[in-house]
């Protein structure tokens, strides 16, 4: 028996929307096939954009984009992708499979996109190969509302009015893919480069993000900060940044081998766990060393790429990145999630990448057919901790399981919060592939009067194909008992579940 005890008076962090957010590169087919498909093409689409992902997105509530990458994103020239479609530049995607890129989904279409989803928006510049003038042109170009050569442009180009950006990344993985920079010269060229993302028309500020850390590289961290915050200008107190980004992708046999998507067995199911956990000891140990610079908790922290990295499905493309999506997937979402919302008082944004078609994606496309994957339907389920007060939790009895000492985990994870109408959010994953587990939830205060539950649970290799789509979905949960204010229920071996309690 274990039992999980919540305290819903006691509030301790906002959760933000942005932790909810996705990543769409141009890479694979991310981008092309999966969200775009042009306005020219049999499969339904709404100026270009395909009708059964935007509305299963929007059914997920997706709170935000980040575009165009990655470390495309640093070979991007923007004004490539602007104009009519017929006389765009094209290129050859260097950093992902070597495919023609014809640039027939650029700003316009990204914002297009972002109004279909109701989401906001996420640009990424180019510090990598671009220069000053041709991030502060873009800023211009998308957010001027006035008489401008880059503004002129962009009615020339037919959109009238500004797009709003709320939030603008200067350049991405500058140590890696986006320049081989050490800490240093990229926190000086960050402190260049975000002067010309300027504030237009009195509009609400860009919130800037700054290039962080990979994984554990604590010394990128420290150099960052400590050159953007010597010497401090009055104007700019938390080191000319609103957030600073974390990369982290879960490699179960490591970063050459990475291991199959879909073929693993109990080692590796556990291994895979408990280093989708290890994020937390990132966020905590990143996050004081943030706290040093910024102890009030201004700067965000900013995870804008995690998720599981395996290897391709056999026969694609390499440069693609096209894997499968099992319960394994789902467990990797659950845990991920909570440890966010957990950290929220920090974490203020997180993208899981990629959105479709490419690595732990949420949607898979093959030509006009769609499949949700387990990972959507956590994402789903967990939606309304979106915007909800994170509240003190914590559960007792919980066990240490695992096939070897050093990938062990808990068997449960869990988070709280609650919704401005009252309602207690709670999320709870079962992390065992062998027993289930006995539950029970007491309250500080409420007695619950109604209870909505949700459940997705299979067999750890479990996924969902074009053929057997709904192998793996979201079920209604209702096998639960109420006594004396408290919630007793079992939650099966291999499982993630959402309550809402009133």
């Amino acid at each position: 028996m274990a039992k999980l005890y919540i305290n819903e008076t006691n509030k301790l962090s906002h959760i933000n929307p942005e932790i909810y957010g996705h990543f769409s590169e141009h890479l694979g087919r991310c981008i092309y096939e999966g969200l775009y498909v042009g306005e020219n093409s049999d499969i339904p689409n709404t100026n270009g954009m395909r009708n059964d992902v935007v509305a299963a997105l929007k059914e997920m509530q997706i709170p935000l984009l980040r575009w165009p990458g990655g470390c495309f994103a640093d070979e991007y020239h923007w004004k490539d992708g602007i104009g009519p479609k017929e006389t765009r530049k094209k290129m050859i995607n260097t950093h992902w499979g070597g495919v023609v890129e014809d640039n027939s989904f650029g700003t316009h279409e990204f914002f297009e996109l972002c109004e279909q989803l109701g989401c906001k928006t996420y640009i990424n510049g180019n510090v990598g190969s671009g220069t000053v003038q041709e991030m502060s042109e873009w800023v211009e170009y998308m957010t001027f509302d006035g008489v401008s050569p880059m503004a002129d442009l962009r009615k020339k180009n037919g959109h009238e009015n500004p797009w709003k950006i709320d939030y603008f990344g200067v350049g991405n993985e500058n140590w890696g893919c986006g320049g081989n920079m050490t800490p240093e010269y990229y926190a000086n060229l960050y402190r260049r480069f975000q002067t010309y993302v300027r504030h237009y028309n009195n509009a609400e500020p860009i919130k800037k993000v700054c290039g962080g850390p990979n994984v554990a590289d604590y010394f990128w961290t420290e150099g960052v900060l400590e050159t953007c915050f010597a010497p401090p200008h009055p104007d700019f107190a938390h080191g000319y940044m609103d957030g600073l980004s974390l990369h982290y992708y879960v490699h179960p046999e490591g970063w050459d081998i990475k291991g199959s998507a879909t073929e693993f067995d109990d080692k590796v199911w556990y291994k895979t766990l408990a280093k989708a956990k290890y994020i937390e000891e990132l966020i905590e140990r990143h996050g004081a060393i943030m706290d040093q610079y910024d102890p009030e908790k201004k700067i965000g922290m900013i995870v804008d790429e995690w998720g599981c990295w395996f290897t391709v499905e056999p026969g694609t493309n390499p440069g693609f990145l096209y894997q499968q999506n099992t319960m394994r997937d789902a467990l990797v979402a659950g845990i991920s999630l909570d440890i966010f919302n957990k950290h929220s008082d920090r974490v203020k944004m997180a993208c899981i990448a990629q959105m479709v078609n490419v690595l732990q994606s949420v949607i898979l496309t093959e030509g006009p057919k769609m499949i949700l994957t387990p990972t959507y339907h956590v994402f789903h389920m967990y939606k309304h901790h979106q915007d909800a007060d994170l509240v003190e939790s914590s559960i007792d009895g919980t066990k240490i399981i695992g096939r070897e000492e050093e990938w062990q985990v808990p068997n449960l994870s869990e988070s709280v919060s609650v919704s401005a109408d009252g309602t207690i959010n709670i999320t709870l994953s079962n992390l065992s592939i062998e027993e289930d587990t006995e539950m029970e939830i007491a309250f500080a205060e409420c007695q619950p009067r109604k209870i909505t539950a949700a459940i997705v649970t299979n067999e750890m290799h479990a996924y969902n194909t074009f053929e057997e789509p709904e192998k793996v979905k979201e079920e209604v949960f209702d096998d639960y008992t109420v006594e004396n204010g408290v919630v007793k229920f079992t939650i099966p071996k291999c499982s993630v579940m959402s309550l809402r309690v009133k």
